[in-house]
This record gives C-alpha cells, structure tokens and sequence, in this order.
C-alpha cells in the first residue's frame, strides 16, 4: 500500500451538516478514524451513513464542516488525494460488456494512467481476489460471491490507503462472505486503512477495531465492541427448553430484576436479561421452586446486535 507523509488521523470529518430541503440528514456530525485501523460505521436505514460517504467522498455538497483526509482538505478537485482512496459500493459497478480483467484494468486506470505501472496491479488484484480462472469471463457469466469479488477488485486494484467498503457481503454464501473477509483484514495487515459498513453485526463484531453507532445523523455511540456492549444495560440471553411451565413461575420470571423481557411459546423460554453476575442461577431457583421440568438450557453473553437494538430501537426503518 501507499504511504503519506503525515502523522494525521486517515480521516476526520468535523461539524459535517448537510440539509434535504428541510431535513437534516447530518447534524453536525463528526468522525475521526486513525490510521491502521478497520472502523465499522453502523446505523438503521436513514441513519445518515451514505450520506455521510457521499460528503467524505466528495459526491455531495454539504452546508458546512470540513472533510480531511490524511490531513489534506477533500474537496470534489482533490485528485492527487484521491489516488489513495478506493471505494467498493453496495451495488455492483462494472462493465458488463467487458472482461473480469478489462474491468479492473479500467477502474485502476482512473488512478493509474500508465498500462505498463498497471499491469502489475491488475495481476495483484486479480490474484488477491482468487480470480485467475475467470480472468476472461464477463460479469454475466458469473455468480454473485464472484461478482462481489470483482467488485472488490475493481476498487482496490490501485492500492489505496483508505478504502471504504460499503456492504461487500451482501447476498452472497458463507464461503464468499469468508473470502472477503479475510481479504479485508489482508488489506489491513498491508497497511490499508478501512471503513467498513455492513447490518451484519456478526462481521462487525469480527473485523473492527472500533465501531460507530450513529442515528439521525449524528454519533450516538463509539468504542470498541466491548466498550459498547458496556454502555447499555444488556446482559446474557437465557433459553430454556421446557414443556410444562406455568404462567406463575413466567410471571416469577419476568417479575426478577435481572429480566428485561421473557417470552414463552409452549416449547421455549427466551429471557433478555440485564447485566448481572447471578441471572442464570435466579432463573433456575425460579424454575426448580415451581418444579418446573426442562430440558436444554444455553446461555449467550450479549451481542453487538442487541446493543445496536437497544441504542437505535426496534421500530422498522424505511
């Protein structure tokens, strides 16, 4: 990967405010991501976060704020600063008319004009995305693990030091959603700097080193996994398979402090809890005190799911 020559955080976005008509769509947003790291930039549908790529990369206007880039204003004419940018969209962007190869030899042309400085790069990239053998086929002729890899080829062929990665793995199978991960903490341990959005917490959870949780277009969350996981009162989820329990020991259940929901269908019993160090040994006195007869019991320390839930809240989101 490239290098420049600043001690500069990769990317700093201050008081960003960008208006549709009357709605506010960042509200003097902020956001700062240090070099060398995978940062994960969550939110719900409408949450701000394509906006706020589009006013980073220069593809909006915005009323006010600043946008640096290893230190360096970016502005629609910074080209040279673009060169150490990459981008792979949510939806798809290649020519269907040209090769796997053709593709990814164009996107890198953008940056690299010169076909003897890009060959090279193109072989990289084709090589690091696992596509030599289909080098010569067009995107219509491949599945959409493989079109997601060229997709990902395309926008990192010329070796950027900040790439942003706009939900690489949507709709593909698990070994492909596998493959590019890894190849995305690849690019990290090469020196690339990443921006990493995606509803798949799990992913979140595995690459990022710190993650943002913004919502009507500010930042209501930040840290690390566990710093966020320790900012809401979530606890460990309680299932208990059973068959015979009664509405008064639900009731006891749900009437213990540690429970901030429990759900019971006639097989199972689902308990949300609250952070505490005794909540499965409370539902089991409860179940015991009722003789209440179970079966599987598993206990699930909380996710970054239910943390982004509890933050955001449950109501759907156009």
């Amino acid at each position: 990967m490239n290098s420049l020559l600043t001690e500069e955080p990769a990317l700093r976005v201050s008081a960003l405010l960008k208006r549709y008509g009357d709605m506010v769509a960042l509200d003097h947003f902020n956001l700062d991501v240090r070099r060398g790291e995978v940062f994960g930039l969550l939110g719900p549908n409408g949450s701000g976060k394509s906006t706020a790529i589009n006013c980073i990369l220069s593809l909006l206007t915005f009323e006010s704020g600043t946008v640096r880039i290893f230190g360096q204003e970016m502005t629609p004419t910074s080209y040279d600063l673009k060169r150490h940018i990459g981008v792979v969209p949510q939806n798809v962007a290649v020519f269907n008319e040209l090769s796997v190869q053709e593709n990814i030899d164009y996107f890198c042309s953008l940056y690299v004009p010169k076909k003897a400085e890009r060959n090279d790069l193109v072989e990289q990239a084709i090589d690091f995305v696992g596509l030599d053998d289909f080098r010569k086929f067009r995107p219509g002729k491949l599945s959409g693990g493989l079109l997601r890899r060229l997709n990902i080829a395309c926008g990192i062929a010329h070796q950027p030091d900040l790439i942003f990665f706009d939900e690489p793995t949507v709709a593909v199978d698990p070994q492909s959603r596998n493959a590019i991960l890894d190849g995305i903490e690849h690019l990290n341990t090469q020196g690339a700097t990443v921006v990493y959005t995606s509803h798949y917490m799990e992913e979140v959870e595995q690459i990022c080193t710190r993650i943002m949780i913004m919502d009507h277009g500010h930042q209501i969350a930040l840290g690390t996994s566990e710093e966020l996981k320790g900012m809401v009162d979530a606890g460990e989820q309680v299932t208990v398979e059973t068959l015979d329990l009664e509405d008064s020991a639900l009731s006891q259940i749900r009437a213990l402090p540690l429970a901030q929901s429990a759900d019971y269908d006639g097989k199972e019993l689902v308990i949300h809890c609250r952070q505490g160090e005794h909540n499965l040994q409370d539902v089991l006195a409860v179940l015991e005190s009722s003789g209440t007869s179970y079966g599987h019991l598993t206990s699930r320390p909380p996710s970054l799911n239910d943390v982004f839930l509890e933050l955001t809240g449950k109501e759907l989101r156009d």
